[in-house]
C-alpha cells in the first residue's frame, strides 16, 4: 500500500480509461495524484472524489496537453498543491482509424499534436519538475505498432514516435536520474473504445481469440503495470517497451 509514499504524480488524460484507473492505483501506492483532463471536468472530478473517498490525496487541473501555455500552467499549479514531481503518466492520447483514402492533413496533425508534441511539451515541463532524485516517466504508447492494424496508419505512426523518443529520452535523461519507458497496451475495455464501435465488433472478437488469455484488456490490467514502473520495483528499467497485451503480437 505504501510502495510511492511521499511521490508525487502527474496523469494526463485522466478523467476516464486507462489515465482514470492508473491515477486510482497510483493514489492506492500513497502517491499524491494530479488528475489532468482537456475536457471532461466531471469525470475527473469523479476520479479525484474516489480517490479521496479511499483516504488518498488527488486533484483535479484542466489543461491541453498540445497547448504550451496549459502545460506551464498544469505544473505550476501541481507545484503549488504538492510542492514537488515524482511521476509523469503521459496517457492523453486520441485516435481516429482511416484508410488511406480517407486521411486528411487536419486529422494528422490533430492526432500528432496530441499524442506526440502533447508527449514532448509535458515532459519538457515536467522535467524542470522533477527533484535531485529523479523519477520515473510512463509513456502510454499501443499495442498497435507492432499488430499495425488496417486503418490505423496515423494512429499507428503517432505511437510508434512515443515509442522512438522514449528510448531516445532515457538516454537524455538517465544521468538527472529520471526513468523513461513506454507501456504498449493491447485493445482495452474503455470509454473510449466502447464510443469508437470496438467494443462488440468483429474486431475485438479477433483480437479476443488472438490472446493466449482470451479476452481483451480492462484498465486495471494496465494500471497495476504502470504502477509498477512508477515504483522503485523498477528501478533498473529505463528506455524498454514494455507490450501489456494479453500475449497479442
Amino acid at each position: 500500500m505504501n510502495k510511492l509514499a511521499n511521490k508525487v504524480a502527474v496523469v494526463t488524460g485522466a478523467s476516464k480509461g486507462i489515465g482514470a484507473q492508473t491515477a486510482k492505483g497510483l493514489a492506492a501506492e500513497g502517491a499524491s495524484v494530479v488528475v489532468n483532463y482537456s475536457s471532461s471536468k466531471e469525470g475527473a472530478d469523479k476520479v479525484v472524489a474516489e480517490i479521496k473517498s479511499k483516504g488518498g490525496k488527488a486533484i483535479a487541473i484542466q489543461g491541453d496537453v498540445s497547448r504550451a501555455a496549459d502545460i506551464t500552467r498544469l505544473f505550476a499549479e501541481t507545484k503549488k498543491a504538492f510542492g514537488s514531481l515524482d511521476i509523469l503518466v503521459n496517457n492523453a492520447g486520441i485516435y481516429k482509424f482511416s484508410t488511406l483514402e480517407e486521411i486528411t492533413e487536419e486529422e494528422f496533425h490533430r492526432q500528432f499534436n496530441t499524442n506526440v508534441l502533447g508527449l514532448l511539451l509535458t515532459t519538457q515541463e515536467a522535467v524542470k519538475n522533477f527533484g535531485a532524485n529523479g523519477g520515473s516517466v510512463i509513456n502510454i504508447g499501443s499495442a498497435a505498432t507492432r499488430l499495425t492494424p488496417a486503418g490505423s496508419s496515423v494512429y499507428s505512426a503517432t505511437k510508434a514516435a512515443v515509442d522512438a523518443i522514449s528510448g531516445v529520452l532515457a538516454k537524455e535523461l538517465g544521468p538527472k536520474k529520471i526513468r523513461v519507458n513506454s507501456l504498449n497496451p493491447g485493445i482495452v475495455e474503455t470509454e473510449g473504445t466502447h464510443t469508437a464501435g470496438f467494443i462488440g465488433s468483429d474486431f475485438e472478437k479477433q483480437l479476443a481469440s488472438q490472446s493466449p488469455l482470451g479476452r481483451i484488456g480492462q484498465p486495471e490490467d494496465i494500471s497495476s503495470v504502470a504502477v509498477f514502473l512508477a515504483s522503485d520495483d523498477s528501478r533498473w528499467l529505463t528506455g524498454e517497451m514494455v507490450t501489456v497485451s494479453g500475449g497479442v503480437h
